[in-house]
């Protein structure tokens, strides 16, 4: 990335000002990496996706405007196309720095960039409601459900709390992008806004893959806790028998909850399931790619979820998709034609649907092949950078 000036007329300066001066504006607010291809969960993955896809129109001038904890200074760097702005983290822990210091950061800076269109994600969309430019707000995940989940005995506290600014900001936002029916239906009653739905994008390189089934290999990738559920799937795998004899568990991801992590490693020892049982930590991207190349079935039996873009990648990938059957996931894998739906606290569920697919690769071949088709459609960056074009369009022409 080149770095440039830092004065405070140049981080408000386009990269490109004679390009921006006869196109869109537009000002998306997100959590973004500092490094682009190695980004940091779930929203910092689609957005990357979507800017990328985004820079592909010539008639956007982007501006991405982030902040985050490590960041100490205010910058300015180029991303292909794209200008990102990168401000110093004004304090405080994320809730305190969204509703406070942060908050007033954020909008003062959009007022002297003055975008046409603003689009905000997640925790960003808390910050800038009520401003002046058009916007649209993406909402990635309920926080305060997120929240609720978490270990600790004051996370129901942080939970209300998180609940009380969400339901305000909600409120607030003239428009707001669902990425799945769920999302519509939670905003129910609790937002005027008009509501578009569009689907996350995965990263492009994921439809490239080149399947190499392994024909017993069972593949998780999310984070190592409670929310995303992933003992469950050693529980399932400690009541199948054949074709689970020889299969390999390959978990994927980092954690924010050791003790967890722990506890999954001490039961993949007292069940035998040690030697069988990888924990991978954080993949690369091709790290990632080479794991759903392999895999023959993916399996996320999460708690609480709205389009996790594991999901995604596995669809996309040709990998057929075992989640939950609550939330969002039942939007994404189709019973019995992309994947299989089950009850997360069921193990023995899990097991027979795992054992299905491991013991029929004509029904893998099927399933996978087809989730490869409706992922090309729904979360190909392309074609949701397309949709979101046109949402920019639409809402900056309301203004005129």
């Amino acid at each position: 990335m080149e770095t440039l000036p830092t004065d405070a007329a140049a981080l408000c300066r386009p990269v490109n000002e004679e390009a921006a001066t006869t196109m869109l504006k537009v000002a998306i607010v997100t959590a973004f990496p500092e490094h682009p291809d190695r980004p940091a969960g779930g929203v910092e993955a689609q957005v990357v996706c979507l800017v990328e896809g985004l820079s592909r129109f010539g008639d956007l001038a982007l501006h991405v405007v982030t902040t985050a904890p490590d960041c100490r200074s205010d910058s300015v760097t180029s991303w292909d196309s794209v200008t990102v702005h990168r401000l110093r983290w004004a304090g405080g822990r994320t809730l305190r720095h969204t509703v406070g210091p942060g908050r007033r950061q954020i909008r003062a800076y959009l007022r002297q960039l003055d975008p046409d269109v603003i689009h905000s994600h997640d925790t960003f969309g808390l910050m800038v409601d009520r401003m002046p430019m058009p916007g649209v707000f993406t909402i990635h995940g309920f926080i305060h459900v997120d929240t609720a989940s978490q270990p600790g005995r004051l996370a129901w506290l942080r939970s209300l709390a998180w609940r009380r600014a969400e339901l305000k900001s909600w409120s607030q936002h003239a428009h707001i992008v669902a990425i799945s029916p769920y999302v519509r239906e939670r905003l129910a009653g609790m937002s005027r806004a008009t509501i578009h739905n569009i689907e996350n994008p995965v990263h492009r390189g994921v439809f490239d893959v080149q399947r190499r089934d392994a024909g017993n290999r069972v593949l998780f990738a999310g984070g190592m806790i409670h929310l995303k559920n992933p003992m469950a799937i050693l529980h399932a795998a400690e009541r199948m028998g054949p074709p689970g004899d020889d299969m390999e568990i390959r978990l994927a991801g980092g954690t924010s909850e050791p003790d967890y992590l722990a506890r999954m490693k001490s039961q993949a020892r007292a069940s035998g399931l040690e030697k069988r049982t990888a924990f991978l930590g954080h993949l690369s991207r091709d790290e990632l790619l080479e794991e759903l190349a392999t895999a023959s079935v993916f399996v996320l039996p999460s708690l609480h979820e709205n389009a996790p873009v594991s999901i995604g990648e596995a669809m996309a990938a040709g990998v057929p998709v075992i989640t939950s059957d609550r939330c969002g996931m039942p939007y994404m894998v189709s019973e019995g034609e992309t994947g299989f739906l089950i009850d997360p606290h069921d193990p023995g569920q899990i097991a027979d649907r795992i054992g299905r697919l491991l013991a029929d690769p004509a029904l893998r071949q099927q399933m996978g092949e087809r989730a490869r088709r409706i992922a090309l459609d729904r979360f190909h960056p392309d074609r949701v950078a397309e949709r979101t074009r046109r949402l920019y369009y639409r809402i900056a022409g309301e203004s005129t």
